[in-house]
């Protein structure tokens, strides 16, 4: 394939309560050459000035292939008519070089209103495929473009919500007046360009995700769309679990850096964050709420979040010390208590834990554990035996999940992390997205010498999650680190890593 190339464009007129409103919507299909890339549409309207429009990442094309999308919308004024008639080309920038597709250096050309315009040797195509189920959801609406002079005497949906155990057939319909009703657009069906479009509604109901190829009966036979090879397919929300140190209120700057936190919660739409190190002024050991960091935090959120919170010790000599949880989902209960044999609160080894229960839409009950552990010589091994009993217990069928998140102060693949891996109970998620092959020989295949597997790993914090849980993590990233828009907020960076149900 070239580097770059178009599938479709779609440009519709909507008239709607007397005020019209034009949308371009262009799909095309990249070549996966580097991660660092600039995809965009150049296109003129009537007024024959030339403009950019920025592509985004949609989904896999499958192999080496990416789709990517770009849409805008634009009202009239009295200063700017609508776009109109239009001439496009496609730009894609990646490692120092710039790839078209201009059409053969003819440029393509997109009449207003006119409805979708196929790629050139495009019979059946996905016409706007939506990636992201929405919570209450329980309809997936699909859009067909099919090339109507291969005369289509059927389309139809081959479906699934588990992985293809069971499949659904669902037929999609050709309505002459599909864009005046969905759209109230004149676009004709079938258009000047050939391609008539077909629709129909997948009944989803509570499931996660749903995967669906497309199929179109010829009189030549029946052809496909199924994504390149991978099929199309549309999820729920990822349950996103961020964990971070918070330093006790050391760091310059603090009060800037709680809103950093607070923003990159809103931006990244996290759903649960567990804290450490959580300050709160002394106040004779009454403490001060108004100076809870965990608070702060969730004070400057966007949206509301549930938190609970307890402290630990005496910290730095003017804190009270302890851990939290911010959810997006309301605690189904909540607990707290030491982990370790030293209950002083005068003294650093007393350690305690807070627990949270909530219910996940889409994916069940879990169970979520904020900890802040001794190192291994004050205690690690008998914190870390009594978290895990406590978890067990706290564990059972009715949940998806049990996750164990926070500071645990053992290096990854040092003796205490091996203690860990020893149990077979608990699991490293982060290193299990990022690094999976180390994941399984460590994890799996109880290698030897894990150590030597890990000797680069300078992480201490963790999202650790119960084996026998029905969810998986899909990806993970570093937060809070000099290479990102975020920056450090702390003494330790945070980890984030996002979960599904499993197949």
């Amino acid at each position: 394939m070239e580097p770059i190339q178009l599938l479709h464009v779609r440009n519709t007129i909507m008239r709607n309560k007397q005020r019209l409103q034009q949308e371009l919507v262009f799909f095309m299909l990249v070549e996966h050459i580097a991660y660092d890339k600039l995809v965009e549409v150049h296109w003129c309207g009537e007024d024959s000035v030339w403009r950019t429009l920025r592509a985004a990442y949609h989904s896999s094309g499958g192999g080496d292939r990416e789709i990517w999308c770009a849409r805008d919308t634009f009202n009239p004024s009295e200063d700017a008519s609508l776009p109109g008639d239009i001439e496009f080309a496609l730009r894609y920038r990646v490692l120092g070089k710039d790839y078209w597709d201009n059409n053969r250096s003819r440029n393509y050309v997109s009449n207003a209103d006119s409805g979708v315009l196929l790629e050139t040797h495009a019979q059946l195509m996905n016409a706007d495929c939506n990636r992201i189920l929405q919570n209450g959801q329980r309809f997936y609406p699909v859009t067909v473009a099919v090339r109507h002079s291969i005369q289509p005497k059927r389309v139809y949906l081959h479906w699934t919500t588990d992985n293809w155990r069971s499949t659904h057939v669902t037929p999609c319909f050709f309505r002459r007046m599909h864009w005046d009703k969905q759209r109230r657009s004149s676009a004709r069906n079938p258009n000047r360009y050939d391609t008539s479009i077909w629709i129909s509604q997948l009944k989803i109901d509570d499931a996660f995700r749903v995967q669906y190829a497309i199929a179109c009966e010829t009189p030549r036979g029946t052809i496909w769309d199924n994504n390149f090879g991978r099929n199309y397919l549309a999820r729920r929300q990822r349950l996103k679990i961020l964990t971070l140190n918070l330093h006790c209120c050391q760091e310059e700057n603090q009060d800037a850096k709680f809103s950093q936190i607070a923003r990159a919660i809103d931006e990244r739409d996290i759903d649960i964050v567990c804290l450490q190190e959580v300050a709160e002024n002394w106040g004779d050991g009454a403490g001060d709420w108004n100076s809870n960091a965990a608070k702060i935090i969730r004070d400057r959120l966007h949206r509301h979040y549930h938190l609970y919170t307890d402290w630990s010790h005496l910290g730095f000599d003017r804190y009270r010390e302890g851990v939290a949880v911010l959810s997006k989902y309301e605690f189904i209960m909540n607990d707290a208590g030491y982990v370790s044999s030293i209950q002083d609160v005068y003294s650093i080894k007393a350690r305690k834990v807070v627990m949270v229960q909530v219910n996940v839409p889409y994916m069940g009950v879990v169970n979520v554990f904020s900890a802040h552990l001794s190192w291994l010589s004050d205690g690690f091994h008998e914190q870390f035996e009594r978290l895990r009993a406590w978890a067990n217990h706290k564990h059972g069928d009715h949940l998806a999940a049990t996750f164990l998140c926070g500071d645990f102060n053992i290096k990854a693949g040092s003796e205490g992390y091996q203690a860990v891996v020893r149990t077979r109970d608990y699991e490293d998620q982060f290193l299990a997205v990022t690094s999976p092959h180390v994941f399984d020989q460590v994890f799996r295949q109880s290698a030897a010498n894990i150590d030597r597997y890990l000797a680069k790993d300078g992480r201490i914090d963790y999202v650790l999650m119960q084996r026998r849980s029905s969810l998986q993590a899909v990806s993970a990233r570093e937060l809070f680190t000099e290479r990102d828009r975020y920056g450090r907020v702390s003494d330790h960076v945070g980890y984030c890593v996002e979960f599904e149900p499993k197949w």
